[in-house]
């Protein structure tokens, strides 16, 4: 195909027209580039081009210490930074054979902070997603509730976003001490308004004609391409690393994992929904079993 020629073409003889998204575009946020043949809104192939977005995290985490590389890891997905903290903390615990030294206060705001911040990415996803696919409101309701998030993170751990709060042996400091009630009142409003946002875009015809049915995948083909997390959970798999290898105590929580069956856009955006549901449960049970003071 050569694209250099046809992008940005109308095909003789016909309605579609070949263009270029990305990479330097809002819609793929500079790590993705894809060359689509359109009819109206109708794709009717797509060349993806991938490997614009390098960072060197790693080759950056080379010349520094353990403790100094878990900067750079915030950063390695900027709308879960706790989480990927946690994961590298995780692992060099591990390997120390510390892990039965964390302290149980440590553990337990971990698995909040995590909990918390999953919400916020799913967020972004979902507001995003309803914008890119002609609905604002969304947008607004989520981003505002992501911030409500992100307070939380500042009061914690002083930064909104890439906090390096989850470290090697526990975290950076106590807990402040009005943390119980600022996370609560968050869970008295929040499920709420997500179950708002859900029912705006779930029941939204407009919504449900460019998302039913497009984008399927089934099971085998999932597995092929190596998907995992909501995506490979859409084509009927249950598999979710809390469950099958739990860490920082999960299996002590009562959650459960969302299914969807039809591997379509539709079901990867209606499982996110769950996904906070369930979230909300797990930062309710955790802010119960918080230990108090500081658990040395």
């Amino acid at each position: 195909m050569a694209q250099s020629e046809q992008i940005g073409e109308i095909h003789e003889n016909s309605e579609r027209m070949t263009l270029s998204i990305g990479p330097h575009h809002p819609a793929t946020h500079g790590v993705l580039r894809v060359v689509l043949e359109l009819d109206g809104e109708i794709i009717h192939d797509a060349h993806p081009e991938t490997g614009f977005l390098h960072t060197g995290i790693e080759k950056t985490a080379e010349n520094l210490n353990w403790q100094q590389a878990n900067t750079v890891i915030d950063r390695m997905d900027y709308l879960n930074p706790i989480g990927n903290n946690a994961g590298y903390c995780l692992a060099v615990e591990k390997a120390l054979g510390i892990t039965d030294r964390i302290p149980a206060r440590a553990t337990v705001a971990r698995v909040i902070l995590m909990e918390l911040q999953r919400i916020a990415s799913h967020l972004v996803f979902l507001s995003t997603g309803g914008l890119d696919l002609g609905a604002i409101t969304p947008f607004f309701w989520g981003f505002e509730i992501r911030e409500q998030i992100l307070d939380i993170f500042e009061e914690v751990t002083g930064q909104r976003m890439n906090p390096s709060y989850i470290r090697i042996g526990g975290l950076a400091q106590d807990l402040p001490h009005h943390f119980k009630e600022i996370v609560g009142n968050f869970l008295k409003t929040a499920p709420d308004k997500v179950r708002e946002i859900k029912d705006l875009v779930l029941g939204n015809p407009i919504f449900i004609d460019r998302t039913k049915g497009i984008g399927k995948l089934s099971y085998e083909q999932a597995l092929a391409l190596g998907l995992t997390g909501h995506n490979l959970r859409v084509t009927g798999s249950d598999y979710d690393i809390r469950k099958y290898y739990p860490y920082c105590g999960y299996e002590n929580y009562d959650f459960k994992v969302p299914v969807y069956h039809n591997g379509d856009l539709y079901d990867r955006v209606a499982i996110r929904f769950d996904e906070i549901e369930e979230s909300f449960k797990i930062v309710g049970q955790a802010l119960e079993n918080l230990p108090d003071g500081r658990d040395r």
